[in-house]
């Protein structure tokens, strides 16, 4: 069976915006996205993500222009090996997930795997987060708890270092609110 989502969130941290056209197909997720941000600086951001079976990522292409660079990155996994434009990234490897920073898409990765949208778990993870609008790739420890369900799908504790945050995601495992980072203004 195949989902496929137009989603549009208000991303309060960066003062901008993010669309993506999310597939959802079996076990494995595939989305495009753009982005408008005007914090920590002004940027345009444009991403194409892409897992294998248990929404495991597979690559994360990413381009980011500011007023005064344009960065770029081509981030795979393979076999729990990643690499960066190429280059070896051993400081991630075992990770299953990139986390794209100021993104409420890429926090349905773990949720779908673990089903923590629908019931009980608590899993800590360890990611390839990146930094935007640098496009730099770091490892980031990450905490997903299931609190509880709501009208709209489910609460999921999110904790990584000192900070914390009760994310509200839809039955289907996508971000509806993310408390302190955005909320969700269309899904089609």
């Amino acid at each position: 069976m195949t989902d496929q989502h137009v989603l549009t969130w208000a991303v309060t941290e960066s003062g901008g915006y993010e669309t993506a056209w999310v597939t959802l197909s079996g076990t494995g997720l595939r989305a495009r996205g753009r982005v408008l941000g005007l914090r920590p600086r002004p940027y345009w951001m444009t991403y194409e993500l892409e897992t294998g079976q248990g929404y495991v990522t597979r690559r994360l292409q990413v381009t980011a222009e500011t007023p005064s660079a344009t960065h770029r990155l081509d981030l795979r996994r393979d076999g729990g090996s990643w690499t960066a434009d190429g280059k070896p990234l051993p400081e991630v490897a075992g990770a299953l997930d990139c986390d794209l920073g100021l993104s409420p898409l890429t926090n349905a990765m773990p949720t779908l795997r673990h089903q923590l949208h629908t019931g009980p778990g608590r899993h800590d993870f360890l990611m390839a987060w990146v930094s935007v609008p640098d496009l730099t790739v770091r490892p980031s420890e990450q905490t997903y708890e299931h609190i509880g369900l709501t009208a709209r799908g489910a609460r999921i504790r999110y904790t990584s270092g000192d900070f914390s945050s009760d994310i509200e995601f839809s039955r289907d495992g996508l971000v509806l609110t993310y408390p302190g980072i955005g909320h969700l203004l269309r899904a089609d």
